[in-house]
């Protein structure tokens, strides 16, 4: 045989031994279980807005800190209130709230006409956004109704 053809098929021996080797070793990697990606809660609005006078009251509240704003429009008067909570207040005051079950939550049409206040609920995960309009009839409600009793003895007092 002669020395150019054992040469090229070393070359080809090689090029093939080497891309067997990778595509062996992509595989493994291919077949090691990815790192679980859990949905996390990562933001909560609260709000409820309406009323004759032009009531309103916003909570929004992160992993570590909540911003609650409320007034009147009639009057012009405005409060804000800001407080830093620790990642043990933050799982406590989500842990009622689950990740599951929203979307299943159906809101219900406003009803400013008949009360004159809409509650809204804006939830924000790690995968997708939900918002929730008078959900107070959905069976899924409990959930926000726990989150509210927590979020309101943290709150400051109200005049």
């Amino acid at each position: 045989m002669s020395t150019v053809k054992t040469n090229a098929l070393r070359v080809i021996l090689s090029m093939f031994s080497l891309l067997t080797f990778f595509s062996c070793s992509e595989k493994s990697f291919e077949n090691k279980p990815s790192p679980k990606d859990p949905e996390e809660i990562t933001f909560i609005s609260l709000s409820n807005v309406g009323g004759q006078l032009g009531n309103y009251s916003s909570y929004k509240i992160t992993q570590d800190s909540i911003h609650f704003e409320s007034g009147m429009t009639a009057n012009q008067k405005h409060n804000e209130w800001h407080r830093a909570i620790t990642p043990q207040i933050w799982k406590n005051l989500i842990s009622s709230i689950k990740i599951k079950d929203l979307g299943l939550i159906e809101s219900s049409p406003s009803i400013q006409p008949i009360d004159g206040i809409d509650e809204t609920f804006q939830i924000k995960t790690t995968k997708k956004s939900h918002v929730f309009v008078n959900a107070y009839s959905d069976t899924h409600y409990r959930q926000f109704e726990k989150f509210k009793i927590k979020l309101e003895n943290l709150s400051p007092e109200q005049p």
